[in-house]
């Protein structure tokens, strides 16, 4: 499971960086939040998540692992795909942000208690 959330981890990084490249060019940087959450949850959290479950296996390859994984991939896009388009002005898809946001915060859950269960000192 590590090497798969450090390869989902590189795609959430170049959709921030393209989506802070557009900004920069656009001179418009309304959508920063969805920036940094995209890089911060996306790229940072997800890709130290991998090395985490790739240093310890035990936490990275159980059922709590496979299930951080998804629940996290289907929250954080919902709720920045969300995020977005209510700074947009479509506020039709406010009521789709919480929702989002609880499956990321319950994906988050998740992996500290894999962490806290899992993770072990090898000496």
């Amino acid at each position: 499971m590590g090497v798969r959330c450090i390869k989902v981890s590189a795609v959430y990084f170049a959709v921030a960086v393209i989506l802070g490249l557009y900004m920069s060019i656009a001179g418009d940087y309304s959508l920063s939040s969805v920036h940094a959450h995209i890089a911060l949850l996306g790229w940072a959290s997800f890709a130290l998540a991998g090395v985490i479950y790739h240093l310890f296996p035990r936490a990275g390859e159980n059922r709590l692992a496979y299930v951080h994984f998804w629940i996290h991939n289907i929250g954080l896009p919902v709720m920045m795909i969300s995020l977005f388009l209510v700074i947009t002005g479509q506020d039709l898809f406010l009521s789709f942000l919480p929702f989002g946001a609880i499956l990321v915060v319950l994906s988050t859950l998740l992996f500290t208690y894999n962490v806290l269960k899992n993770v072990r000192s090898r000496f």
